[in-house]
């Protein structure tokens, strides 16, 4: 039993993850376009024909943005709360929109999607976590703290993907304004690199085969940063630095130690890290 993840974009200029088995799979969030979806999971391998729903995490558009067209050509059911919806301005064919509850398990062919809610500046903003048979990913972006539901959630992945958006110096003496960078970091906002590493430190369980590190800041981050500053401290969990500007890998998790990837229809690999690329 095992389930593959990737990470299709990550970042303020969209978010899209897969998280799936053999015959099932879901998207969280799905805030880069239709075709530049296609396209991501065509190179990895990945069929749509297997994606059966979209969860989305919140309203903001940088996870919402594909979702329309894409639940529309697929007919993909969009799981969504009413709160969510509404303030999302998604205009989305009544019987695909479906909802969800926060810690009521959601079962989408063998796979179950649990969700929580988490510190966000939106509407209903919540996490995800995937199961299938005992593997477990979890999807955490967007926080604004490390909650308990977070780290009691984190501690039970065999992989997870993981925001660090922010260098706390670098935001601090960037260009943002005063404004901007109290809501980065005021608790509503995003995660930065000291606080998802303390979550990784503390929280991680000594079966966490992955670790993808996602939504780094443009602006406030280095992706060499974020992998030196984790890797150190890895112990034999593989640390992902996800991209901004394309896909990862295919990751096969086993609900095992052992570190594979074994994406799904001989996808080309990609390398775990990659400077040019940011």
């Amino acid at each position: 039993m095992s389930l593959y993840i990737a990470s299709l974009n990550s970042g303020s200029n969209g978010n899209c993850y897969y998280v799936g088995n053999h015959q099932d799979a879901v998207l969280v969030d799905a805030g880069i376009s239709c075709r530049e979806t296609e396209r991501r999971m065509k190179r990895l391998g990945l069929s749509m024909q297997k994606v059966r729903a979209i969860f989305v995490s919140h309203e903001h558009s940088d996870h919402i943005n594909g979702i329309t067209v894409l639940s529309k050509k697929y007919h993909l059911p969009v799981y969504i709360t009413p709160a969510t919806l509404q303030n999302s301005g998604l205009r989305l064919e009544h019987h695909l929109v479906a909802s969800f509850k926060a810690y009521e398990p959601t079962t989408i062919g063998e796979i179950e999607i649990s969700a929580f809610p988490k510190f966000h500046d939106a509407a209903h903003a919540h996490s995800f976590v995937v199961t299938y048979s005992d593997v477990t990913v979890g999807v955490f972006t967007d926080i604004g703290v490390p909650c308990n539901h977070l780290t009691d959630h984190f501690s039970k992945c065999h992989a997870a993907i993981l925001e660090t958006n922010y260098d706390e110096d670098m935001l601090k003496n960037g260009r943002y304004p005063f404004h901007l960078k109290r809501r980065i970091s005021g608790g509503l906002g995003h995660l930065s690199n000291k606080q998802a590493l303390e979550v990784f430190l503390e929280h991680r369980p000594q079966f966490m085969s992955h670790l993808l590190l996602g939504h780094l800041s443009q602006d406030n981050n280095k992706p060499e940063l974020v992998y030196e500053l984790f890797s150190k401290h890895a112990n034999g969990t593989e640390i992902v630095v996800a991209s901004r500007y394309e896909e990862t890998a295919v990751y096969h998790i086993t609900g095992s130690r052992v570190l594979e990837k074994m994406p799904l229809n001989a996808p080309v690999e990609k390398g775990q890290f990659q400077y040019s690329l940011f």
